[in-house]
């Protein structure tokens, strides 16, 4: 089995550091390079490609590319890891070694024995609040629409975000977290042990038959802030693999149409005609919407719009004075 030119190439555009974030690794930023809490030997170049600097190793086992790291450190074969980082990056091919889905990596095996537990909540939602309302810009009424569900809440340890995803009775099946201190959109994020990562961070609006799809959370609630007339339903993925979209819509098999509001970025917009052909040839109705340039995400988008937002409205009140 030969993986083409084009998938590679796919394969290696994945974000390394998002990789090792999955893996359950703690990425940290040390001037031009990433490294590993657990491991602060690793130093990661470019978000593309990592080495280590110990002797204690056997030569193949210090460094290259993603293909390695997950050779390495989830103890795939080559052939794996690369259908591996396709699917991470939403992509997938008929022919497969084994079940994508069964290629979990070492230490996720290891996880989904863990009893799945949701964090305790801190009794307040404060810290989220503050967070996510004039940190990452979304509508106060957002925050409260997810917050009513239970879905969205602040942890009682660190005061993390904890965005969980449930089954269509409601059941908790997967819970995602994000700190609230950190600088940049860079700081701790890790999912709940214990996850079902079929199913993820979402929302089913009434009878809609439509579905808007995102990498992140965040992503999700800014898009509803930027357009709060849109009535659909709304999956984030956490990831760019697919698998609690498969879920979304075997649990609601109305659904007509799916649009796919992935990251502007090379894996992102990769991903996004990969699952544009993928569900297009299922029958769906398919489009894309990405941010406009220079965005890179919805978040991003809509920071910088209520930051235009409140430039004007400082602009106006000063020429009315």
């Amino acid at each position: 089995m030969r993986f083409t030119a084009d998938e590679l190439a796919l394969a290696k555009q994945v974000d390394l550091c998002r990789v090792a974030e999955h893996l359950g690794y703690t990425v940290k930023r040390i001037g031009n390079y990433h490294t590993l809490k657990e491991m602060d030997s690793i130093r990661i170049y470019n978000r593309s490609h990592w080495c280590r600097f110990s002797r204690r190793y056997d030569k193949g086992e210090n460094g290259g590319s993603q293909i390695d790291f997950l050779r390495v450190f989830a103890g795939l074969d080559v052939k794996e890891a690369v259908f591996w980082l396709l699917d991470f990056a939403g992509y997938r091919r008929e022919e497969s070694v084994r079940d994508i889905q069964n290629l979990a990596p070492a230490r996720e095996r290891e996880e989904t024995k863990k009893p799945f537990v949701l964090p305790e909540f801190a009794g307040s939602n404060a810290y989220l609040y503050r967070y996510l309302e004039h940190e990452r810009g979304i509508a106060r009424p957002v925050i409260d629409f997810f917050v009513r569900k239970g879905i969205l809440y602040e942890a009682k340890n660190y005061h993390n975000i904890v965005f969980v995803g449930t089954d269509r009775d409601g059941v908790p099946k997967f819970a995602s977290m994000r700190g609230v201190f950190d600088k940049n959109g860079k700081g701790f994020k890790c999912d709940v042990a214990g996850n079902d990562k079929r199913y993820g961070f979402h929302f089913h609006y009434r009878d809609s038959k439509e579905v808007f799809v995102f990498e992140a959370a965040i992503d999700l609630m800014s898009y509803i802030t930027m357009f709060p007339e849109d009535r659909a339903s709304m999956v984030a993925l956490g990831m760019l693999a697919d698998a609690p979209l498969e879920t979304f819509l075997a649990e609601h098999p109305e659904t007509e149409k799916i649009v796919f509001c992935l990251d502007n970025d090379g894996p992102g917009r990769k991903a996004a005609e990969a699952l544009w052909r993928k569900y297009g040839d299922k029958g769906y109705l398919v489009d894309i919407f990405t941010p406009p340039e220079p965005y890179k995400d919805f978040n991003q988008w809509n920071v910088e719009m209520k930051k235009a937002k409140e430039q004007e409205k400082t602009r106006e009140t000063a020429r009315v004075m």
